[in-house]
């Protein structure tokens, strides 16, 4: 991929517990950071369009983009910049789409959320509602035709369990045997809609045995549980055991939206441990273990303030698009189409 102006250790390369976990904390502030950033700019009238955070899923998010390899396939939601940054998007890029820059991976012709290179595994995202988990299996499927080794990661919401895409495309994942990893962020709220309107049975983990796939619940507020089974599912996938379904339970702590203030969100939800913020979590785990002091963490924090503000700083100098310079067809345009050669 294209440089990133901010530089972290390479999430192939870790070797301890203390460095994967301090190398994905690392990823979760600097996701929060960029976030807020582009919350900042939304309320400011810089950024037009749809905003959604990620706060308080950058846990499963990030454990999701370090667990897959070059190679992989990845296919991000709404809320997974910490993901994207950890499997290698540049904060470029997603600077760059948020500002409807020509130079960025959409050429200023997309918005937010719905960009990637697909020649490097990172997929664009068409919808947050089971419509990304078919063109994972696709893309596994054209793999296996071209015996070509490598997962294939997307994520949803436990609303979005409730689509025909879902059940379509995770059947079809099953009879395959496709090597899969199907996150699913309980997060309390589909929109506005509460779980109990969402799915009858106990726990979303029963689905997986009615697809005939290997389910694994989690905390998605604990970074090391989720380091742990996110990145156990990964590696059950490739060695051939077929689709693993994750159900990470957590709370959702920002509205749907930044137009969307989450009046709705039940207050006892929020002080239970549901509520826990998984950074606040993660940088106390950090402190207790001795990885990491107070001063460390915000010498941390002021560099990605940086390089965020240089990267904003740079991308607000760059030019949009220009539609008399584009060769406009009805479905692309062929120098947009990056895997014209194959997937």
């Amino acid at each position: 991929m294209p440089q990133t102006l901010v530089s972290l250790e390479a999430t192939a390369k870790v070797s301890s517990p203390c460095e994967q976990f301090t190398q994905a904390f690392r990823w979760m502030l600097f996701g929060r950071l960029l976030d807020e950033k582009f919350a900042t700019l939304y309320r400011g009238g810089k950024i037009h369009g749809g905003v959604f955070l990620g706060r308080g899923q950058e846990a499963v998010s990030v454990s999701v983009g370090m667990s897959l390899r070059k190679g992989d396939v990845f296919a991000p939601l709404i809320r997974d910049l910490s993901g994207r940054l950890a499997f290698g998007e540049p904060i470029l890029d997603a600077v760059r789409t948020y500002f409807g820059s020509s130079l960025g991976p959409m050429r200023g012709r997309d918005g937010n959320v719905h960009r990637g290179r697909p020649k490097e595994g990172l997929v664009p995202m068409i919808s947050h509602l089971g419509a990304m988990i078919p063109v994972v299996n696709g893309m596994l499927m054209a793999r296996r035709f071209q015996k070509r080794e490598g997962v294939g990661a997307t994520c949803i919401g436990e609303g979005g369990t409730s689509t025909g895409a879902f059940h379509e495309a995770l059947n079809q994942a099953a009879v395959e045997k496709l090597p899969l990893i199907l996150v699913v962020a309980n997060n309390q709220y589909a929109y506005s809609t509460p779980s109990s309107r969402q799915f009858a049975c106990d726990d979303l983990i029963d689905k997986a045995i009615g697809y005939g796939v290997d389910g694994h619940a989690v905390d998605g507020t604990d970074l090391t549980a989720c380091l742990k089974v996110i990145g156990g599912a990964v590696e059950n996938a490739r060695n051939g055991a077929g689709p693993q379904l994750i159900i990470a339970k957590l709370l959702r702590l920002c509205g749907h939206g930044e137009h969307d203030d989450a009046h709705y969100i039940d207050p006892k939800l929020k002080k239970s441990t549901l509520g826990r913020d998984c950074l606040k979590v993660a940088e106390e785990q950090l402190v207790k273990q001795n990885w990491a002091d107070s001063d460390l963490i915000d010498r941390w924090r002021d560099e990605f303030h940086q390089k965020i503000e240089e990267a904003v700083a740079l991308v607000q100098r760059e030019p949009g698009p220009d539609p008399f310079k584009e060769n406009w067809q009805a479905i692309s345009s062929t120098h947009l189409v990056e895997m014209h050669n194959g997937i």
